[in-house]
């Protein structure tokens, strides 16, 4: 695994600490893990929409300039 420090605001931190310590999660990196997972898994056909979309435009002002 990569270790990857984060800076989070006080009240946050402080419910990943609530969790763990209610039980419900083993570790605040446990809790910071399956929140990213989660992020991403439910966030990457958006974020590759908007890469491509990114591409597409680029793609299109290289074209455009190429014709002035």
């Amino acid at each position: 695994m990569k270790p990857v420090q984060v800076d989070l605001p006080d009240k946050l931190a402080a419910e990943i600490t609530a969790l763990v310590q209610a039980g419900w999660f083993r570790s605040e990196d446990e809790v910071v893990r399956l929140a990213l997972l989660e992020f991403v898994r439910r966030r990457r056909f958006e974020l590759a929409e908007h890469f491509q979309r990114e591409d597409i435009a680029w793609a299109l002002r290289q074209k455009k300039e190429t014709k002035t």
